[in-house]
């Protein structure tokens, strides 16, 4: 297993920079930037998951499935989400909720692939005095093939 790195945990970092409740257009691109997925970052993922299946960290292991070779887990997404948008995306703001999301899975993420994200808000609303954004989500690989997509429903900080 990779050796833990530093990761950013001040999530109020950056914060002035984030676009808020009126700068968000539904329909609008989000701006992401391309992530090389790493082996590292997937073994270091799944060991803060605890995720142990062999498929993820066994090469030998690997290359006798049916994947021909190590895969990310499909809740990589996550961690995807965050290394594929620039510090000033508002999905990244302190107090954000998740209040649902679901998701498709075409095809594994696997070591080295670049990952690109399209993203956007579809609508956002206010009900009972909070802020709902509803975005959606698609994740491609080099060849752009689609890793997974989803949809998702995020309260907004007020």
């Amino acid at each position: 297993m990779a050796e833990a790195q530093t990761f950013e945990t001040d999530f109020w970092k950056d914060a002035n920079l984030r676009k808020v409740w009126d700068d968000i257009v539904p329909g609008e691109p989000r701006k992401t930037i391309p992530y090389t997925l790493t082996k590292e970052a997937i073994e270091l993922y799944c060991k803060s998951v605890g995720e142990t299946h062999p498929i993820y960290f066994d090469e030998a292991y690997a290359r006798t499935t049916r994947y021909g070779g190590l895969i990310a887990p499909p809740s990589i997404h996550i961690l995807l989400m965050f290394s594929c948008t620039p510090a000033d995306d508002w999905m990244r703001s302190p107090g954000t909720v998740n209040a649902g999301q679901s998701w498709s899975y075409n095809i594994p993420a696997r070591p080295n692939d670049v990952i690109t994200l399209q993203a956007r808000a579809l609508d956002k609303f206010i009900k009972r005095e909070r802020l709902f954004v509803v975005h959606d989500n698609v994740f491609f690989n080099q060849r752009g093939e689609v890793i997974c997509s989803g949809r998702g429903w995020t309260i907004r900080p007020m």
